[in-house]
């Protein structure tokens, strides 16, 4: 990466922001791969989106802020931290996403089961996102949690999709729209609690 950034016009033009694009689509091959269930494939898209975690770093590094070491080290150092129950003596929580949410929150100092997921989720990813830390920092919301399959949800999911479409409605701002409610709801819990 160093030797592109420093003799490939187009390497060392780029930025971040500039790569964000070529980051979100690498990890969308990455999905398409896994789902494909190929593995050279999935071997092929796993490289290219390593490929954009050591072009990241290599910007950061030449501007003196970290280095792609510095990303692994700390990726080490988070597991262990977040794995007590495995590199040390702790006990095995019954929990295990609530045990990683709280020792998340506590580390990084949030104060709401909100905090850290980010807005450019796409919306379904969001709203799992949101439903799920709920769940696992136990904010008193209603959420439904009768048992459902992968292939009711897909089917429900699509046959709502079409009934919008068909009433002129867009699914994904609904989809937005309820999810902030959902947010407030949840903001509301806690801050009542």
């Amino acid at each position: 990466m160093h030797t592109l950034r420093e003799r490939c016009g187009w390497d060392a033009e780029q930025t971040h922001r500039s790569l964000v694009t070529h980051l979100v689509e690498e990890t969308a091959e990455v999905v398409e791969a896994v789902e494909a269930g190929d593995d050279a494939l999935l071997r092929e898209e796993l490289g290219d989106l390593l490929l954009q975690v050591v072009f990241h770093a290599e910007i950061a590094a030449e501007e003196g802020r970290f280095a792609i070491d510095d990303v692994a080290d700390g990726i080490a150092d988070k597991l262990v931290r977040r794995h007590p129950y495995v590199f040390a003596d702790a006990a095995a929580p019954e929990d295990l996403m609530g045990s990683w949410e709280e020792r998340k929150r506590a580390e990084k100092g949030r104060t709401s089961a909100l905090d850290g997921i980010p807005g450019p989720l796409d919306t379904l990813a969001r709203a799992g996102k949101v439903v799920a830390r709920a769940r696992h920092h136990r904010v008193e919301v209603e959420l439904p949690a009768e048992p459902v399959d992968a292939d009711e949800v897909g089917q429900a999911v699509l046959t709502l999709v079409a009934r919008a479409q068909a009433s002129g409605v867009d699914a994904d701002q609904a989809v937005r729209a309820a999810v902030r409610e959902l947010e407030q709801s949840i903001r509301a819990a806690e801050a009542s609690a």
